[in-house]
């Protein structure tokens, strides 16, 4: 059953099927590894971790269910594990503390519940979305403003061959993807967009982050006047200009990344 495995009747159940999920079960611990992330567990809770999870969520009959797996997924997040391989070399007893089950689900257990739930294309943007509309619903100014912004994240991997693009960081061209984030002033993640070929991103919004906060954010009788007024949605504003500096933005990322691909092309010649 594995190191640290306790619940033995539990597992057997499972195993046949006649338990549906081991539940959670909280006993006091002493020394507890990583325990320090437990006092962010009641603020996951409370933005929604688990409360919307089984409207577009279903797992089959096993020792671990959808709520074992979601809370280890963010605990995992908040002790800064960045990828199910490392949790390989973590103490499975400790970190089922943590869970309060015997042990964690071994990485390949993980790996098989995590492509059950993501099975299904564009569930987790269903799911991002319902949780998004109860915390846009939460903001109480009458001019609700949101922050958008790009970042680049490498790939090094090389299971494919994705297109390159410039890292600022390390002056080079690198294969990489994407991540557009829409935000609330304070940070609170509205919208992920993640994009292998990036279109910019003032293209990214016109295609994907304005249609989606029209279409989930709700506008107050002020707002609804102050457009029937002659307000004007963003995506309408003079196309003219906004052409115009998107080809300026576009001409000076051309040139640094021609002057980095020079200066990587003068030091391979070295």
């Amino acid at each position: 059953m594995g190191n640290g495995a306790t619940r033995s009747l539990e597992r057997v159940a499972a195993a046949m099927g006649a338990l549906e999920s081991a539940p959670i079960q909280f006993h006091r611990a002493c020394d507890g590894a990583q325990g320090g992330v437990l006092l962010a567990l009641p603020a996951l809770l409370a933005e929604g971790l688990l409360r919307r999870t089984p409207e577009f969520y279903r797992l089959p009959n096993g020792f671990y269910g959808m709520e074992s797996i979601f809370l280890l997924l963010g605990l995992m997040a908040l002790a800064r594990i960045r990828s199910l391989e490392q949790l390989r070399y973590q103490a499975p007893g400790e970190w089922g503390k943590l869970l309060r089950l015997d042990r964690i689900p071994e990485v390949r257990t993980l790996r098989a519940k995590l492509k059950l739930l993501c099975h299904d294309m564009g569930r987790a943007m269903e799911w991002n979305t319902a949780l998004a509309q109860e915390w846009i619903a939460r903001q109480n100014d009458t001019q609700i403003y949101f922050y958008c912004d790009g970042h680049v994240r490498v790939y090094h991997g090389d299971q494919t061959a994705l297109p390159r693009h410039y890292v600022a960081r390390e002056r080079l061209c690198l294969r990489a993807t994407t991540d557009y984030w829409v935000n609330a002033m304070d940070g609170q993640p509205f919208l992920y967009v993640n994009k292998e070929v990036d279109p910019g991103l003032i293209a990214t919004l016109q295609g994907d982050g304005i249609p989606w906060l029209e279409a989930n954010t709700a506008k107050t009788p002020e707002q609804e006047q102050r457009l029937a007024a002659g307000g004007v949605p963003h995506a309408q504003r003079d196309p003219g200009r906004r052409r115009n500096r998107e080809r300026a933005t576009g001409r000076a990322r051309f040139a640094v990344i021609q002057q980095a691909l020079a200066a990587r092309d003068s030091q391979a010649h070295r």
